[in-house]
């Protein structure tokens, strides 16, 4: 007995070092992103709806009353080529504070990876209307004579406009269609996101930054005063939109 009680004990330390290793250094980690949002720096949130607080690039006094948006296709790239596309899709609705972060079911392996990438709406082979029962619930399928499949985002909100009127602006992101000839002819307007090279050592957290502001000043300098509303038949203004996106998002911090 008085030899076994040694082996006993530590057999009883090496499983406890053992469970207390696996919590720090995991093989396969879960993911997770959260979605923030900021007007060149100052906080948003629901809670700074409905109220003209806000001054865009063109000078123009503006609220927002509603942000939903679409992002899908989280990517991890190593350097090697390998890509792991997590599955899944989010739906950010910042009006209703819901969906702000998501966690997507497949787990990765730790490891360094060269760029973590996702897409600002949906991709071609996945951009149909009918493929996601929970969008089409939220009224997020654009119409038939528009090329059909879904929106990227929803922007609306208020402005003051030249005749010191507050008047309404919806800044809508669809795929670009033109809709002047015999038939539809329309440019992809998704776009891929790269938060740069990330070393994953445990189940982590993506704080993500949409700076709002952008989608109005970089490279094009929005007038809502011509463009706010009619703006998903737009082409040009949808090409303009998917300009000013590439700067819109930015990685703020992974946590692990």
């Amino acid at each position: 007995m008085r030899n076994r009680l040694p082996i006993l004990v530590f057999s009883i330390i090496t499983l406890l070092s053992c469970g207390s290793d696996n919590d720090d250094n995991v093989s396969q980690a879960n993911v997770t992103f959260n979605f923030n949002h900021n007007w060149d720096g100052s906080v948003v949130t629901n809670a700074n709806f409905n109220t003209v607080q806000y001054t865009n690039a063109n000078g123009e006094e503006l609220s927002i009353t509603k942000l939903r948006y679409l992002i899908s296709s989280i990517t991890f790239q190593k350097s090697d080529g390998e890509i792991i596309v997590l599955d899944g899709y989010n739906l950010v609705d910042v009006t209703n504070n819901a969906n702000l972060s998501f966690t997507p079911t497949t787990t990765i392996p730790t490891g360094t990876f060269s760029k973590v990438l996702f897409t600002f709406g949906f991709n071609n082979d996945a951009n149909y209307n009918g493929n996601y029962p929970d969008l089409n619930a939220a009224s997020w399928n654009v119409p038939a004579m528009l090329g059909g499949g879904y929106h990227f985002m929803q922007l609306e909100g208020k402005f003051i406009d030249n005749a010191t009127t507050e008047t309404g602006y919806a800044y809508h992101a669809i795929r670009a269609v033109d809709t002047t000839g015999a038939t539809l002819s329309f440019e992809d307007t998704f776009f891929e996101v790269d938060l740069g090279e990330v070393t994953i050592t445990n189940n982590a957290t993506f704080e993500i930054n949409m700076n709002i502001a952008e989608w109005f000043k970089n490279p094009n300098t929005w007038d809502l005063n011509v463009l706010n509303n009619m703006l998903m038949p737009n082409f040009n203004a949808q090409v303009m939109m998917f300009e000013n996106g590439q700067n819109v998002f930015s990685l703020n911090a992974v946590n692990q």
